[in-house]
């Protein structure tokens, strides 16, 4: 039996999660992404499979119009908490979003698309519900990356908090947006700080007490280190060698 990833799973995963302020997010990097990338001011913004909402709540300060999708009961309890009224939040499955087509002038997810075995059926649905010529952004674990090894080994003992996900290449990623009927326009790859295996083992030392500090050699010295490393990285090297990669890409 092939195992999933199911809604039981998301519904533990944000229930035994530890508090915002020990909760990472996602580095800020789609939300970086997008404003650098896009005029968002009185756009119309979903963000699919939202978590706590976090990157949506940082886009409605942009003056984007956003609206989040979960269909975990423990994600949307956490987004009415973070969020408030500032962003319209609303239950439903990424395979179904209950919107009318051509809704939206930007999709974007982030650790969504590899949890489906048919990715293609969840990019129809991001594709149907953006008017044409909006666009989406797709953010997913990299294949060749010590992660896949990891998650792969704890899948094959039924450890995966997530009950199952894959992973994409850069040219699979690619590929995969241009038969969902997208245009591709942007790519990167990006490495997390602090790297997943200390967030992993800070979030079970939190469990018997055992506070690590959230971000560790994280002055201002070591974080230009860092960044000039990232931007001295050719991307083709970026792409082939990240944790995550993203893809933007415009409806046709």
């Amino acid at each position: 039996m092939k195992r999933s990833s199911e809604k039981r799973h998301w519904d533990r995963f944000w229930a035994t999660s530890p508090g915002m302020a020990d909760t990472y997010a996602n580095d800020g990097r789609l939300v970086a992404f997008l404003v650098s990338s896009l005029d968002l001011k009185g756009k119309r913004v979903l963000e699919v499979g939202a978590g706590t909402g976090r990157d949506s709540l940082a886009l409605a300060g942009s003056g984007a119009e956003v609206w989040t999708l979960d269909y975990s009961d423990e994600s949307l309890r956490l987004m009415r908490e973070v969020a408030g009224d500032t962003i319209r939040i609303v239950c439903g499955d990424a395979r179904a979003i209950p919107f009318a087509d051509a809704s939206f002038d930007v999709v974007f997810h982030q650790g969504l698309l590899e949890h489906f075995r048919d990715p293609l059926d969840v990019l129809a649905e991001n594709r149907r519900v953006l008017r044409p010529g909006g666009h989406l952004l797709i953010d997913v674990p990299q294949r060749f990356h010590y992660y896949t090894v990891m998650k792969h080994a704890l899948m094959a003992v039924d450890r995966w908090f997530a009950g199952w996900e894959t992973e994409f290449s850069a040219g699979e990623l690619r590929a995969l947006m241009e038969e969902a009927g997208f245009t591709v326009e942007a790519m990167y790859g990006e490495n997390l700080y602090p790297p997943v295996w200390y967030r992993g083992a800070r979030r079970v030392l939190l469990k018997i007490g055992l506070r690590l500090p959230m971000f560790p050699l994280s002055s201002p010295s070591m974080t230009r280190l860092r960044a000039s490393v990232r931007d001295a990285t050719p991307q083709s090297l970026r792409l082939a060698t990240s944790m995550v990669i993203g893809c933007m890409g415009r409806r046709r």
